[in-house]
Order: structure tokens, then C-alpha cells, then sequence
């Protein structure tokens, strides 16, 4: 009886590899005709050399949607009935603006002492916060046309011809944030709206999400926060109006801010860390804080003498960032408390105002 020849020697066998082989180089050369070559334009975009726009395309509305993404545009609702109301600002398209690397945390400094004490860590915190670091010879807001001196709290900024801020008001260009909840006190943002500043005020207690006042003052219904909620987590959900600054300024398109404005009842601490680590406050001219220290505040732990030293890091963050310190008021109307002590003859609220020196 003859032997019987393995399958895969078989003639058979042979015809069905070559016929696979073919197959498969036909199906690479059918992708390769489907698909189109790169552009020119498109090969000097990847290499950071693309030419620039048609003459007009800035001033074409929808240029944007065409080159890139469709940009989202927010109307407000005006204050005034009967009145249409401009657009405020342009949602911009996530992930349009470059992320700057995010710190975790700030850089303690050194205790005031060999061994940890609240007496000096507090001696050293007041002195510095009552220290004037640059001398500011114009802070009268009354020399500003509209505005009226009726604000109940001394919200002092720097208008010193060497900085930018005077020159901005002036031509009309200057942008103030302010962050509240729910305060009556609004003078402040209605006379820098009159002098011709576009003024954003964040408050979560208004009812609705965005009104106008004005031709240049809006009210958001939001809160400024040092996180921004995750929709995932249901608890997250009841803080859905809650965003970061830096979060804020990207969705709006604003790329700097003249003046920032807070009195978040505690919340400043935190608030003020996050600008810090994500290099937001380099986006920002002058800052005018209600500082509250009568308790460590919203989210900072630890014993009393490490709470102060954590204040005393971040304002000199601050420090090193080229901001300076200008004006301080001590409001003696509140409590006179520190960590819950009458101690150091210290108030339980100041207002602190400084200039970025790097804005000339």
C-alpha cells in the first residue's frame, strides 16, 4: 500500500498560500490609493511653519469655526427689559490653550523660630501683612469718571502712572473680575464699570446664570472655587455652578485680568493656593483680597502655628511672583479674634491690595 503524502506538501496547499498573499497585497495597495497625501499646509503646520491667515480672516466672523473648531457664543440677559443684549463672552473650545506644568503644592518657608511657636509665626505673619512693600501715591478711585466714594469697604487699587492699570482705564481696556457671595456692597464694580472697565461679577446667589447691567457690567451665577466639580461623582453634582478661575478665563477667552476682587468669606485662602499653583495669578494686574483669619478656613488643616505659616507661604508666593503689597486696612468693625482667640490685638478681617510690578 502506497504511503499517503502529507496535506501541506500538496500542490493544493501551496495555491491557497500564494492566492492569500496576493490578497493581501492587493488590500495594501487599495489603502494606499484611498488614502489622500498631506497637504503642504498641512505638513508646515506640524512643522511650526505655516503661512499666515488670508488678509481678513481676523475680521471675518466664523473665520475661527472655519480654521479650527465652531467656537460657542453665551448671550446674557440684559437688566434692562426691552433691551437686546450683547454677547459677553465667547465659550472657547477645550483644550485650545497650551497647559502650563501644575505644582502640587506650595513651598513652605522656614518657622519663624528654632522651635515651632504660634506666638511667633503670628507676630511674623501680622508684621507682614501691616508692611506697605511699595508705596502707591494715587489709590483715590473719586478721580475716575461715574465713579461715587459709597462703597461700605476700602477697595483700594493702585492708579500710579508707572503702572498699567490707569493707562488700561483710560483707553477703556481694562477688565475687573470680582468674586462674592451674595454682598449688597456692589459700588465698587458699578463705578469701575461707569469709568468704561468691563466688570465680571461671580456670585452664586443671583437667579439667574448671566445678567447684564449696563453696557459693561455682568453678573454671573457662579462660583469661583480652587476645583473644579467632577459630573462623575453625584455629590459633585449640587456644585455644578462651581468652577476655577483658570477654568473661568479659558471658557470667557480672556487672557489677562487688570484687577481681581475677592471677599469669599474664607474661601480666599484656598482659592488664592490654586492661582498660585497654576500660575493663574501671572495672568492678573492687581489683586484686592478680604483676608479672614479668625479660623484657618475652608479646607486648611493642621495645628494653629502650622495654619499661620501655611498664610504666611502663600503670601510670600506672592512675593515672589513680583507682587507687592501696597495697602492694608484693619477692619476693627469685626470681631477682634485670631484663630479663635483675642490675641496679638489682631482683627479677624483685613483687606489687602497689591500690583503685579511685572505689568508696567
Amino acid at each position: 500500500m502506497p504511503k499517503e503524502r502529507p496535506l501541506w506538501r500538496g500542490p493544493a496547499f501551496r495555491l491557497c498560500l500564494l492566492s492569500a498573499a496576493l490578497f493581501l497585497c492587493l488590500q495594501l495597495g487599495m489603502r494606499r490609493s484611498w488614502c489622500p497625501e498631506e497637504k503642504p499646509r498641512d505638513r508646515a503646520v506640524a512643522a511650526g511653519r505655516a503661512p499666515p491667515p488670508p488678509r481678513g480672516a481676523e475680521q471675518r466672523p466664523g473665520a475661527a469655526a472655519a480654521l479650527g473648531g465652531r467656537r460657542r457664543v453665551t448671550y446674557v440677559r440684559s437688566g434692562r427689559r426691552g433691551s437686546a443684549a450683547p454677547a459677553c463672552c465667547a465659550l472657547q473650545p477645550p483644550g485650545g490653550r497650551r497647559r502650563k506644568t501644575v505644582r502640587w503644592h506650595v513651598e513652605l518657608q522656614p518657622w519663624a523660630s528654632p522651635t515651632p511657636s504660634l506666638n511667633y509665626e503670628a507676630l511674623r505673619f501680622l508684621k507682614y501683612i501691616s508692611t506697605s512693600q511699595i508705596s502707591c501715591e494715587h489709590m483715590n478711585l473719586n478721580s475716575l469718571k461715574g465713579y461715587s466714594e459709597t462703597s461700605k469697604k476700602p477697595w483700594s487699587i493702585c492708579l500710579d502712572e508707572r503702572f498699567s492699570l490707569i493707562h488700561r482705564i483710560r483707553s477703556k481696556q481694562c477688565r475687573l473680575y470680582s468674586l462674592g457671595l451674595g454682598s449688597d456692597d456692589n459700588q465698587f464694580e458699578v463705578g469701575m464699570a461707569n469709568s468704561g472697565c468691563e466688570v465680571h461679577r461671580f456670585d452664586p446667589s443671583i437667579k439667574s446664570a448671566h445678567i447684564q447691567e449696563g453696557r459693561h457690567l455682568w453678573y454671573h451665577r457662579l462660583s469661583i472655587d480652587w476645583r473644579d466639580p467632577n459630573p462623575a461623582i453625584a455629590a459633585h453634582k449640587l456644585h455644578s455652578n462651581t468652577k476655577k478661575l483658570g477654568t473661568i478665563l479659558n471658557e470667557f477667552g480672556h487672557q489677562k485680568i487688570d484687577v481681581l476682587k475677592a471677599d469669599v468669606e474664607s474661601a480666599e485662602w484656598k482659592i488664592l493656593e490654586n492661582l498660585i499653583l497654576e500660575d493663574v495669578v501671572e495672568q492678573i494686574g492687581q489683586l484686592v483680597f478680604e483676608v479672614h483669619i479668625h479660623w484657618p478656613g475652608f479646607e486648611v488643616s493642621g495645628n494653629d502655628s502650622t495654619v499661620v505659616r501655611y498664610w504666611y507661604s502663600l503670601l510670600r508666593e506672592l512675593e515672589l511672583k513680583d507682587f507687592r503689597l501696597f495697602y492694608t486696612y484693619k477692619d476693627l468693625s469685626k470681631p477682634q479674634m485670631f484663630l479663635k482667640k483675642k490675641a496679638f490685638n489682631a482683627s479677624s478681617c483685613y483687606t489687602l491690595s497689591w500690583v503685579n510690578t511685572r505689568w508696567k
